[in-house]
C-alpha cells in the first residue's frame, strides 16, 4: 500500500518521529516536495538526526529511500547529510529521480538578496534558495538531474540562465554577476557526485506498486504553508498537500490509500505569517517554548525560536480536511504536562462575528482567537503506553480536540523517542 505522512499546520508538527516509526513498516520511503529549508528531527537507537533532505527511512537497512522529482535537490547538502548518516554506522540505499531539479548556488544568493531588498517586509525565508528555485522550475529555466549528463543541453541552458540572472543581479540587486564557465564546472562537479544515485524512479515505483510493496510518502511543512491553501504569501513554494505526493513522487493519485496527518498538542510556527492562536505574552510563550519538543521549540534547520500558541481547532480542522486525512496523529502531548490550565482556540472573532471556518489571509489578519480553558493534568505522562492509563484530564483534552476536528485521532505521542507512542482503538 501507499501511505502519505503530512502536516496539518505550519510545519514542525513532529512528522519526523511519525515518519521514522512508519518507515520501519515500509519498503520504500520517498521525499516528494520541498528542499533543505525545513528539517525532521528523529531520535532512535542510532542517535539523534536533523534530516533536511534525507528521507526518514535511511535509519533502516531494509528500506529504499528516494528523492522524488518534486524535491529541490541541493546536491552538496544531500551528500553532507549522507556522510553524517554513514558516520552513525548506517549505509542507506538511496535513489534520486532523474527528473528532480537541482538547487543551484545562485538560488541561495538570490534568496538572500531578495530578503535583504524587502527589509522589514521580508518573508522570513530560511534563505535556502527555495523560492528562486521553484520560480525557475516553472519558468522552465531550471536544470533537471538528467540534463547534467548532456553537455550540449547543459551549456546552452547555462548560457541562457546567465543572460537572464545577470540582468537581475545587475539592475535589481547590484550584486556580482554569474560566470557561465564557473557554473558549468559546478554542474560537472554535481554530475560526478550524484551519478551513483540517479534512477528512473517513476518506473521503479510503478513496478513496486505492482509488486505490492509498502511505500511511504514523506511531506515537509504543513497545510498552512501550502502556496494555494496556506497563509499566502507567507508560504513555501511547493505544495505541502498529500495530493501533491502523486505528482512529486510520480505515482497515480488513486495509489495513495492512507493519509496520516500529524498535528501537535499545541501550535508552533517558524517565520512570518498569520497565527491567530499565538501566545503574545513573551514570558508565557517562552515557558511553552522551553517545555516543547526534545530540545525546545527551535527550528531544526535554522535554530530560530519558534512562535508558539494554543491548539487551534479552526486551522487544524481545515488543515486535516485539505490533506484528506484517513487518520490523525497528535504529537508532543507530554509537553503540556507543566500546565494547570490549558487553553484551546475553538473559533475566530472577526468584526464582531465568530467564525469556525478558516478564512483567506486578508480576513485572517483581523481575527482574534476564541479560547476555551480546560483543566490540565499537571503530572508527567511520559512512559505511559496505554491510553486508558492516561490521566482523565489528558483524555478529555484529546477527545475534545478529536470532536472539534471530526477526524479520528488514532495515535498520541508522549515523548520524543520512536517508542513513545500510544495507540487508540478507533
Amino acid at each position: 500500500m501507499v501511505r502519505a505522512i503530512v502536516g496539518a499546520n505550519w510545519g514542525d508538527e513532529g512528522k519526523g518521529k511519525i515518519t521514522d516509526m512508519f518507515a520501519g513498516q515500509s519498503d520504500i520511503v520517498i521525499r516528494f516536495q520541498g528542499g533543505a529549508n525545513a528539517g525532521h528531527t528523529i531520535i532512535n537507537e542510532h542517535g539523534r538526526f536533523a534530516f533536511h533532505l534525507m528521507p526518514s527511512g535511511v535509519c533502516y537497512d531494509h528500506t529504499t529511500c528516494i528523492i522524488g522529482n518534486g524535491v529541490a535537490l541541493d546536491i552538496n547538502k544531500f551528500l553532507n547529510e549522507l556522510e553524517d548518516v554513514k558516520k552513525a554506522g548506517l549505509n542507506p540505499n538511496l535513489l534520486v529521480s532523474e527528473r528532480a531539479q537541482i538547487l543551484m548556488p545562485y538560488h541561495i544568493l538570490l534568496d538572500e538578496y531578495e530578503e535583504e531588498r524587502l527589509g522589514k517586509n521580508a518573508f522570513g525565508s530560511t534563505k535556502s534558495g527555495i523560492a528562486p528555485f521553484f520560480s525557475d522550475k516553472y519558468a522552465k529555466i531550471g536544470i533537471q538531474v538528467n540534463e547534467l549528463f548532456d553537455d550540449e543541453t547543459l551549456k546552452a541552458k547555462i548560457k541562457n540562465i546567465c543572460t537572464l540572472k545577470n540582468l537581475t543581479l545587475k539592475y535589481v540587486y547590484n550584486k556580482p554577476l554569474l560566470d557561465k564557465d564557473e557554473l558549468y564546472n559546478t554542474c560537472v562537479d554535481y554530475r560526478e557526485k550524484i551519478a551513483p544515485y540517479v534512477c528512473d524512479t517513476h518506473t521503479y515505483l510503478m513496478n513496486a506498486i505492482k509488486e505490492g510493496k509498502n511505500i511511504l510518502l514523506e511531506g515537509q511543512l504543513g497545510t498552512l504553508k501550502d502556496p494555494d491553501f496556506g497563509i499566502y504569501p507567507m508560504v513555501t513554494s511547493s505544495s505541502t498537500l498529500a495530493g501533491y505526493g502523486a505528482v512529486g513522487a510520480g505515482i497515480p493519485p488513486h495509489a495513495i490509500e492512507d493519509i496520516v496527518v500529524v498535528t501537535k498538542a499545541y501550535s508552533s510556527a517558524v517565520g512570518a505569517g498569520e497565527f491567530v492562536s499565538e501566545i503574545l505574552d513573551e514570558a508565557e510563550a517562552q515557558e511553552l517554548r522551553i517545555h516543547g519538543g526534545d530540545k525546545g521549540e527551535f527550528g531544526a534547520t535554522t535554530g530560530r525560536p519558534r512562535r508558539v500558541g494554543w491548539f487551534d481547532c479552526v486551522a487544524t480542522r481545515y488543515g486535516v480536511a485539505c490533506q484528506g486525512a484517513t487518520q490523525v496523529v497528535m504529537t508532543a502531548l507530554d509537553c503540556l504536562s507543566y500546565l494547570e490550565e490549558i487553553k484551546i482556540c475553538t473559533g475566530y472573532e472577526v468584526d464582531g462575528e465568530i467564525i469556525k471556518d478558516f478564512p483567506t489571509t486578508p480576513i485572517l489578519k483581523k481575527c482574534k482567537p476564541v479560547l476555551k480553558t480546560m483543566k490540565g493534568w499537571h503530572c508527567d505522562i511520559r512512559g505511559i503506553r496505554n491510553y486508558d492509563e492516561l490521566p482523565q484530564e489528558t483524555k478529555d483534552y484529546v477527545e475534545f480536540i478529536e470532536s472539534e476536528l471530526g477526524y479520528p485521532i488514532t495515535m498520541v505521542s508522549n515523548g520524543p523517542e520512536r517508542e513513545a507512542i500510544i495507540y487508540r482503538n478507533k
